[in-house]
């Protein structure tokens, strides 16, 4: 039950981590790009690499806090969800080019950004 309740106050801490973080991009970079989710996406990606390499690999954090790091805190700050609603509008919208450089920039930012977290963790770590 613990482990649930720290899992719920993760995604809780994500989830307003997500919220300011695109708040500030849209006032940085304006409304016209989902920069916001664009970047938490690219973010949760390297770090949910860092976590998962630091508990498998290294064994530096534990399975419980990779559990309420990976699940709770960066489940509840990454938003593939809100990248699918904000893909779907562009092209109802009609700007196609646009849509298809927000899924080519999130799909390969983020494996980036997974394979950079996974080297840094391992060079961190190992």
């Amino acid at each position: 039950m613990a482990q649930f309740l720290w899992v719920c106050f993760g995604g809780a801490l994500g989830t307003g981590l997500r919220y300011l973080l695109s708040v500030w991009m849209t006032k940085m970079l304006g409304a016209t790009f989902p920069y916001g989710t664009l970047a938490v996406n690219v973010i949760g990606s390297f770090l949910i690499a860092v976590v998962v390499y630091a508990a498998s690999e290294s064994a530096t954090i534990s399975p419980t806090l990779r559990v309420v790091l990976a699940t709770g805190v960066l489940g509840g700050f990454t938003t593939y969800s809100a990248f699918s609603l904000e893909t779907l509008a562009l092209v109802h919208n009609g700007l196609w080019t646009t849509a298809a450089l927000y899924v080519l920039g999130t799909l390969l930012g983020c494996l980036l950004a997974c394979q950079l977290g996974w080297s840094a963790a391992k060079w961190l770590l190992a």
